[in-house]
């Protein structure tokens, strides 16, 4: 018996070494990406947690980032108009899509995203993963549709590869192109402009302008453009001249209220020197056209901001102050970012 019993054993043993050399895992590495997230920034955008960035996904994302065949005619991507020496806009007014086609607005910087609580000019969109859809079936950006993507890009190998490495299958899905391209946009971060450093106690220190300027901004501009992000993230009427498509509402065009007319999204003052023309449809080609237009007085409206409404709808500036706050803004320039480190 005990003969047998050990004949047994072997061949068990023997089976299961033959069964391991064709055994196939079942799960796939693709560990989650360390962002080292500011100390001093905001709370992250709650759908960031469903959709952690890892390794291969953000490797996807931004693939599919700079994929022209996303257009109808394979000419754009969102690389076209997300360059990333502008901070990930252009200087372009208007957005400019297929066959030269102009948007409605002017194209709004990446950077921070995983920190925002609004997406867009008017905050139509919560969530970063509901955003790549709106360029890409839109007539003046990409002019196509998810299921034309898909069919484009699905049996292309380095996409079979990738979707594969992310997603643990080669499925292309609409939701998996999504998902990849927020996990890309939430690595953009940037938080090491000279600003950052003077926070940091790194060893720098202002020039007599900038810190001239800081003490100008923290007077005049810090109740909009507030916390680590330079924006408060509220949607505010500051009398800029108006867009005269009259497709613009504003925030209206979400809400539906007219308090919401000709309201915009705060912007973010980082990368600012370099996200040039500046308004919501690129109305002013330089920083001191915008400090000369606040301080010469905007246009009037019932529901303008109230802190223009308590300063005879103007912000004053003398020449001094102006230049002194742009020397400031500078230094809210993010070179690593940018990629105009050398």
């Amino acid at each position: 018996m005990k003969k047998i019993a050990s004949v047994l054993s072997m061949i068990v043993l023997i089976m299961s070494c033959s069964n391991d050399d064709n055994y196939e895992p079942t799960t796939f590495e693709n560990p989650e990406l360390d962002l080292n997230i500011p100390a001093d920034f905001p709370l992250l955008n709650s759908s960031f947690y469903d959709n952690i960035p890892t390794t291969y996904g953000v490797e996807l994302g931004e693939k599919l980032f700079t994929e022209k065949r996303f257009s109808i005619d394979n000419s754009v991507s969102c690389s076209s108009c997300h360059i990333q020496t502008s901070a990930f806009a252009d200087h372009n007014s208007l957005a400019i899509g297929v066959e030269g086609r102009v948007g409605l607005r002017n194209t709004p910087p990446l950077q921070n995203l995983a920190f925002m609580n609004f997406y867009n000019w008017d905050g139509s969109k919560l969530q970063l993963e509901n955003q790549p859809l709106v360029p890409i079936i839109t007539h003046e950006e990409m002019d196509s549709s998810i299921l034309e993507v898909i069919g484009k890009i699905e049996n292309d190998p380095e996409y079979e590869d990738l979707f594969e490495k992310a997603y643990g299958d080669e499925d292309v899905t609409a939701d998996r192109i999504y998902n990849s391209i927020a996990q890309y946009e939430y690595t953009l971060i940037s938080a090491n402009s000279k600003y950052d450093r003077i926070q940091r106690n790194e060893g720098e220190t202002y020039t007599t302008d900038e810190a001239q300027g800081a003490l100008i901004f923290e007077q005049k501009c810090a109740s909009c453009h507030s916390t680590a992000l330079f924006t408060d993230q509220s949607f505010r009427n500051i009398g800029f001249p108006i867009n005269p498509n009259t497709e613009e509402a504003g925030r209206a065009r979400v809400t539906g209220d007219i308090e919401d007319y000709m309201s915009f999204r705060v912007p973010t003052l980082r990368n600012i020197e370099h996200t040039a023309p500046y308004g919501s449809f690129g109305q002013f080609e330089t920083l001191r056209a915008v400090l000369d237009y606040f301080d010469n007085g905007v246009i009037a409206s019932d529901n303008l901001d109230p802190i223009l409404k308590d300063n005879n709808n103007r912000i004053p500036l003398t020449e001094e102050e102006k230049t002194n706050l742009i020397a400031f803004l500078t230094t809210l320039s993010d070179n690593e970012f940018l990629g105009l480190e050398y």
